[in-house]
């Protein structure tokens, strides 16, 4: 499968709320590992934020956009509390990745390994020392591909979203 990952452009946002909101719909009807709810998360705003501050990439095939996510420097607050591998005062040499998504059509056929694969990449050109993100405790596929990655556990953190019954996050560190 040919894929392309880009960063994504305003006439994209509304494919990919589509994304959003057909991922939310299969989670709504399969196991949610993530934990997600439409309306809630990922939604349109996530898409426009991210394009607005030039930090969320698509991933394409046959040109439609089967998947992204969000590279920042932007840690939740949470991340304070951990012992990571890389110790940093900021987060200018750290991408955090938000908004993993792939679209429900194309689970298990390499796109969120492309995409991970590519975030690498990507820290690496831009010289940064790790790449972190948090993982619902229960998202095992999730959990399971980040390992296959080289993703290392660093901790267990409450992220403040125990209202949506999603108490416990594990947070992981890549070393670039």
């Amino acid at each position: 499968m040919d894929i392309m990952i880009e960063l994504g452009k305003t006439n994209d946002i509304d494919e990919l709320e589509q994304l959003y909101n057909d991922l939310n719909d299969h989670l709504a009807r399969e196991v949610n590992y993530p934990g997600w709810i439409k309306g809630i998360y990922p939604v349109r705003q996530n898409a426009i934020d991210g394009v607005t501050q030039s930090n969320l990439y698509v991933a394409r095939y046959d040109g439609k956009i089967i998947g992204s996510l969000i590279l920042s420097h932007k840690p939740e607050p949470a991340y304070d509390k951990a012992k990571w591998k890389f110790e940093s005062d900021d987060y200018s040499d750290v991408f955090v990745v938000h908004t993993f998504a792939v679209h429900p059509n194309f689970l298990k056929c390499g796109v969120g390994k492309a995409l991970m694969d590519f975030s690498i990449e990507y820290g690496n050109k831009s010289h940064a020392k790790s790449i972190r993100l948090d993982v619902y405790e229960k998202n095992m596929p999730a959990i399971k591909l980040y390992e296959k990655c080289g993703f290392k556990y660093i901790d267990t953190v409450d992220l403040g979203l125990e209202n949506y019954g999603l108490n416990w996050f594990r947070l992981y560190e890549r070393l670039l």
